[in-house]
């Protein structure tokens, strides 16, 4: 069954003081492919000026705004409409030579590039410790290995908004076992790029199980890459596969390739982030 979702996101940025020149560039409009229709999206901001699409990396959509006029506030409004499908079905494991298959696909560079260490995304001491604790090894299947770990981390991490920042490593959780979906996809796509498995992090939007709407928020999850399936959708932090819940938006090494919003000012002012996302659920 097709899933509509209207997605409704702000970005309100108040400033202690007036401040000018903002200069910004946002990831915040849904991916259209094979997997998601994009049906609409409309972008505006007060102060009111000229948005500017650019492409970027990984088929990203981005955009880019410049506001000179001095103002105390910063208010980006998105609207989408998206239309998911539902939840692939899933053999339950590649066969006997699924590991064989994935060493042989990744000589493609572009599935190579998501088996490089990244900002976020990279090898340590504690993520080492952290794999010989908890035994998180890859089993006999790629697939099934991979489902395991997406598991295994929903049960060993406690979800706690506040516990971490948008540029805390994965150290993070590692060492306190709190954190929000991004540290849960950086931690899950470490130890898969570790396995020799492509692994990417997606943003973008949860949306409710059922008709209707309801607040939500930006979310993260990852995509593994498979011989046959290509990227599968893992979320850890929902213990799931993604399914027509999973509005995908950007789609990067890791969240500094893909952030919602990353920008500078003018001025000597202190600036506060207030996001809101309003998801509404239509049955077709």
């Amino acid at each position: 069954m097709i899933t509509r979702h209207a997605i409704e996101h702000t970005l309100d940025f108040r400033y202690s003081a007036p401040v000018h020149s903002s200069v910004m560039t946002l990831y915040v409009q849904p991916l259209q492919d094979r997997r998601q229709v994009l049906l609409d999206f409309a972008i505006e901001t007060d102060p009111d000026g000229p948005v500017f699409t650019f492409d970027g990396p990984f088929n990203n959509k981005g955009h880019f705004l410049d506001r000179p006029s001095p103002h105390e506030r910063l208010v980006v409004r998105t609207r989408s409409t998206v239309e998911t499908g539902p939840r692939r079905n899933l053999p339950d494991s590649l066969g006997s030579d699924g590991w064989e298959r994935v060493k042989t696909g990744v000589c493609d560079p572009e599935l190579g590039l998501m088996l490089q260490p990244s900002p976020f995304v990279r090898p340590s001491p504690a993520l080492d410790q952290f794999i010989h604790t908890h035994d998180l090894q890859a089993g006999d299947d790629p697939l099934a290995s991979a489902r395991e770990l997406s598991a295994t981390l929903h049960r060993l991490f406690e979800y706690t908004p506040g516990s971490t920042a948008a540029d805390s490593p994965i150290e993070s959780i590692l060492e306190s076992g709190c954190g929000v979906c991004q540290d849960y996809a950086h931690v899950m796509a470490a130890i898969m790029r570790t396995w020799g498995i492509p692994c990417r992090y997606v943003s973008g939007y949860l949306g409710p199980d059922a008709a209707g709407a309801a607040p939500a928020a930006s979310h993260a999850w990852v995509e593994c890459w498979f011989p046959d399936l290509g990227w599968t959708g893992l979320d850890p932090t929902n213990d799931s596969g993604d399914d027509e819940r999973h509005i995908r938006v950007a789609v990067g090494r890791d969240y500094g390739d893909v952030p919602p919003t990353r920008g500078v000012f003018k001025g000597s002012a202190r600036s506060v982030l207030t996001p809101e996302v309003t998801v509404t659920r239509q049955e077709t």
